[in-house]
């Protein structure tokens, strides 16, 4: 469980898209305040999930072979299948970069309307944002494998406290610079979402396969085994 719950923590740390929102959160005005709004939404997102699961199995996991266990290997080899399918849809339909000297695209108009609207958004837009953003077919694998937590041990407390901390590794990391370093850190990291708006496309595929591939693996050898 340890394993999988750090493979798929730090998949979702990785994955782009909340990240590349994140960086316009805090480079609003109050951008501090709305990404800590971000941060915390984000955060309650993945406790809940945890605890409910934890409320279904009451801290202890399945026997080996019964229906909870089959139907949560079940749930992670369909997750993985599915991230798989992602990947591979995201590879095929990459979309070509634009040639240069031609008139602004569509996509920067967009990023330019979405900056827009994040300068003007609340605290609690921020936070909505950040349960939307939710790579959710991650979390829900993170799901399947919290039913083998046991909470009468320390290391499964540890396991699910480092994986809430891991998948938002990357958000506190933004988010303390800006506290430190506001000028260099909002230049920084908006050069930081003009480089991952051009490498999303390869990050996502990559991510996804290779998560996809890893709980496709692990649901197989416990169905099998």
């Amino acid at each position: 469980m340890v394993l999988d719950l750090f493979l798929i923590g730090l998949a979702i740390t990785l994955y782009p898209l909340p990240g590349m929102a994140f960086v316009l959160v805090v480079s609003a005005p109050r951008g501090v305040y709305k990404g800590l709004a971000f941060i915390l939404a984000w955060l309650a997102c993945l406790v809940a999930v945890i605890a409910m699961v934890l409320l279904f199995t009451g801290g202890q996991p399945p026997a080996p072979r019964s229906p909870p266990s089959f139907v949560a290997s079940v749930a992670m080899l369909v997750i993985g299948l599915g991230l798989i399918m992602y990947g591979e849809h995201r590879r095929r339909h990459r979309r070509h970069p634009p040639t240069t000297g031609s008139d602004p695209s569509p996509r920067e108009d967009s990023k330019r309307s979405l900056s827009s609207r994040m300068n003007q958004a609340s605290a609690w837009s921020a936070a909505g944002l950040a349960v939307l953003l939710q790579p959710w077919g991650m979390v829900s694998a993170a799901a399947a494998t919290v039913v083998k937590a046991n909470l009468s041990h320390t290391a499964s407390f540890l396991a699910l406290l480092g994986f809430c901390l891991l998948a938002t590794a990357t958000l506190l990391a933004m988010e303390l610079y800006m506290v430190f370093a506001p000028e260099k850190a909002q230049h920084n990291l908006m050069r930081l979402r003009s480089w991952l708006s051009h490498h999303k496309d390869q990050a996502i595929v990559i991510v996804c396969l290779l998560l996809g591939l890893w709980l496709v693996g692990r649901s197989l050898y416990e169905l099998t085994g």
